[in-house]
């Protein structure tokens, strides 16, 4: 894309790109170039890719599932709203600090976290930073010429003066702050600021000592806007604290508090909130305070800074552990690097262009963002129920954040295949929040917290395609039997409409009229749309159903198999598309395939196709599979013809949103591989790319950003509760991946064109556009012997089309 032409300047940004050569002899004449895989795929990586084209996500420093995510707080001149949803957009060049919590990719804005943005301010304050509710005074410019970042470090040259150099470990941080020699130097700590606002914020300094502590009482998942119930918006509430304590290397020559618009120069407390409000409900609400520093001699001020959700004795433990008073900006930096190096290595490939590379290393990075650590070193965490819980014994971590209507249909089948560790330990911070919270399994969770935000159950196709995948180490039976009784069990708040649509706070809403219609009927579901919820719902049960077949749970297999055809309840033969179905068995007037009544970020068009557990089925109900191929070819281009897949038309397809994203893939079951080849690598090149426009819209917690990592080595997850993998075509010519269990999947190919002329797989021909459980499970090798044409011959077979059970 043009976008890396004009970020040419990056190489400074991410680090210079390292180019592997072999000292080696030259190899023979005829022989074929020695396979090089990537060895420092930590230097390909660049944060920014997705900070703007509405991304969302973030350049600041982070670690692999880190609790803490330190990145700037941009602002377009309001302090109820930022120039991001998570709170950095790059054509946005002002900031008001650099908060301490961050998640990737949030679809609202604000979306969440930003917790306690730390300002460097080169000046007097004589003001209160609250109440300039404009952002004019205490903020600065800057220039992306005087910006770096790269995994787990994050610079840049403020205009106000000051170079700030921050880098992280997975709890704590560490920073440099250059103030001008001879100016005014201050740092506020703008505590009750976060992106959704607060209820409460604390602040304490205490000059013998040197440190800053404080905390902040907040939560509000999209509060700020009136998403999901206007007034009555469930998450405009408080459901966690921050704690953070932070130390310093130098005295402080100064000290200040505020609170609402009153300061108090040599102040040391502080406390209050901003509420979660917007315009004037809270202008000028709020607290914070701040540290100044004597630059007569130099401006150099270093601070470590620690974050628990526990307690500010924890926020202090985590800091001296990870983060030593011996520690350097360069050290932790470079800790973090290995880490992710570490991470990012589960992956090697060769063979692919530099451009591809970048993009492929930076969509693995941005998904092992999430889960993130909520627990401290002494295992210790936030519950759902908001009391101090402490980790299972032989738990790694208590996990958070869970974006579960987006992350099911990629993300979690990538965390599942390259750390499935800590997929299990996900999986069990899931079941011990479902039972901190009455037993109920919420849609999304922010940390251990309910949000309710999106549709259907999406718990359980999580933790089913975990268990498909191998993944065992969490209490199975347990949550199995949990989950099963939340999808036949009506729980208290089934009836509710608050939040709805779109944060609707019942989950499996109305479940028994659900189960009595075989369907969500739309004007009594309680939910964001009827259909919408059904095929959610359908695709929750089907696995379920597979996940009670492995575990010889015979019984609940027959009672659930069937209600994953419940698709077909919603699915009007009048028109041909899926349809909102009211309780009388009608069907909702003024349908039209752009429509989106009965639906949740989407349109019936695109929804039709949101049944990866039935393709033959589907097929079916559209006149077979050559109607429903002809079909599909009209969702990825136009009536000339021409490709269609970079959004913005309700009929076609949208990679900018999660409910169609398995559809390219759908070609394989239909019989016509060749198209899922071509249109899988249409959408990896037009609409992703590299720079900051190079991913296609919000992130949602690495799901945009997994399913390119899939597109790339050519495979894709069949269905949900299932592990095994569609082909496509890989764009390098060999792929490594290493699973944390030990399992190693090889992937190969003679050139990286398109189309798959032959397959083998374990070194026996492979005639079938799909690779068994085996695969994923025991590990191997499937190599590709690719072409610039297609080959509509192979994987044709009625016999080697992807199974539906």
């Amino acid at each position: 894309m043009s976008m890396s032409r004009v970020r040419a300047g990056l190489a400074g940004l991410v680090g210079a790109v390292l180019v592997v050569t072999l000292a080696a002899a030259v190899p023979a004449a005829g022989a074929s170039p020695p396979v090089v895989l990537v060895e420092d795929p930590a230097s390909y990586v660049d944060p920014l890719i997705g900070t703007t084209r509405g991304g969302n996500t973030w350049p600041g420093a982070t670690r692999p599932f880190g609790m803490i995510a330190w990145s700037p707080t941009s602002t377009s001149g309001d302090q109820t709203g930022t120039g991001g949803g998570n709170g950095y957009e790059y054509n946005v060049t002002k900031v008001r600090g650099f908060s301490l919590t961050h998640l990737n990719g949030a679809g609202c804005s604000p979306g969440a976290a930003g917790d306690v943005p730390i300002m460097p301010f080169v000046g007097e304050v004589n003001s209160s930073p609250t109440a300039d509710t404009r952002d004019q005074r205490y903020v600065s410019t800057f220039s992306h010429a005087g910006e770096a970042a790269s995994p787990g470090r994050y610079t840049v040259g403020l205009d106000n003066g000051v170079r700030t150099d921050l880098a992280v470990s997975t709890r704590a941080g560490i920073a440099d702050f250059t103030f001008p020699t001879g100016s005014a130097a201050n740092l506020l700590f703008r505590t009750s600021n976060s992106l959704n606002g607060s209820e409460d914020a604390r602040i304490a300094i205490d000059p013998a000592t040197r440190t800053v502590t404080g905390s902040v009482l907040t939560g509000g998942f999209c509060g700020r806007r009136g998403n999901g119930g206007g007034a009555t918006n469930p998450n405009r509430r408080s459901y966690y604290r921050l704690y953070f304590s932070a130390v310093f290397d130098r005295d402080f020559a100064g000290t200040g508090t505020w609170q609402n618009a009153t300061v108090t120069p040599g102040g040391t407390t502080a406390t209050g909130g901003e509420g979660y409000l917007t315009g004037a409900d809270r202008a000028g609400k709020g607290s914070g305070g701040w540290v100044g520093f004597d630059t007569s001699a130099g401006g150099d001020v270093r601070m470590r800074v620690g974050i628990s959700y526990v307690s500010e004795a924890g926020a202090a433990a985590n800091r001296d552990a990870e983060v030593p008073g011996t520690a350097t900006v360069d050290s932790v930096a470079a800790a973090t690097r290995d880490a992710w190096n570490t991470e990012l290595g589960r992956v090697q490939v060769a063979g692919g262009t530099d451009a591809r590379t970048r993009a492929f290393y930076t969509a693995i990075y941005h998904s092992l963002m999430q889960p993130q650590t909520i627990s401290d070193l002494d295992g210790r965490y936030l519950g759902a129920d908001l009391q101090i819980h402490t980790v299972r014994a032989g738990q790694g971590n208590a996990y958070g954040t869970f974006s579960g209507w987006d992350q099911y249909r990629a993300q979690i089948q990538l965390l599942a295949l390259l750390r499935p560790d800590v997929a299990g330990d996900m999986a069990q911070s899931m079941l011990d929040f479902s039972a901190q919270n009455k037993n109920v399994w919420d849609r999304w969770l922010h940390l251990g917290a309910s949000t309710h935000v999106m549709t259907g159950d999406p718990a359980a196709p999580t933790l089913a395609t975990y268990y498909a995948m191998g993944v065992r180490n969490f209490d199975a039976g347990a949550a199995l039997t949990s989950l099963v009784r939340q999808a036949t069990v009506q729980n208290p708040d089934a009836l509710s409409d608050l939040g709805c649509p779109g944060q609707c706070l019942g989950q499996r809403p109305t479940l028994n009229t659900y189960l009595a219609l075989k369907y969500a009927a739309n004007d009594i579901c309680h939910c964001w749309g009827g259909a919408a919820e059904t095929l959610e719902n359908s695709l929750a049960d089907f696995s379920l159903a597979m996940w009670a077949r492995r575990a010889g749970r015979d019984d609940l297999y027959r009672q659930l198999l069937p209600r994953g055809d419940y698709w077909k309840n919603t699915f009007n033969p009048a028109v041909g598309y899926q349809a909102a179905r009211r309780a009388d068995g009608s069907w909702q007037s003024g349908f039209t395939p752009s429509t989106d009544v009965g639906f949740a970020q989407g349109s019936s068009a695109t929804y039709t196709w949101m049944v990866p557990q039935d393709v033959s089925g589907l097929a079916a109900l559209m006149g077979g599979r050559e109607a429903a191929a002809t079909r599909l070819d009209g969702f990825f281009h136009d009536e000339a013809g021409n490709w269609a897949v970079l959004g913005g038309n309700a009929l076609r397809y949208d990679p900018t949103n999660e409910p169609g994203i398995h559809a390219p893939w759908l070609y394989n079951g239909l019989g016509q591989p060749w198209k899922t080849q071509e249109t899988v690598r249409q959408i990896v090149d037009t609409a992703y790319g590299t720079g900051p426009a190079g991913l296609p819209g919000n992130d949602d917690l690495g799901t945009m950003s997994a399913w390119y990592v899939f597109a790339a080595i050519g495979l894709f997850p069949q269905v949900p509760g299932r592990a095994e993998l569609l082909l496509g075509s890989p764009v390098f010519t060999r792929i490594e991946l290493l699973r944390s269990n030990g399992v190693r999947l090889t992937v190969t190919a003679d050139t990286t064109d398109k189309y798959v002329q032959s397959a083998e797989l374990n070194g026996k021909n492979l005639n079938r556009s799909w690779l068994p459980e085996s695969f994923v499970q025991r590990g191997g090798t499937v190599a590709f012997t690719l072409g610039t044409t297609p080959n509509r011959t192979w994987a044709i077979a009625a016999a080697d089309l992807p199974r539906d059970l």
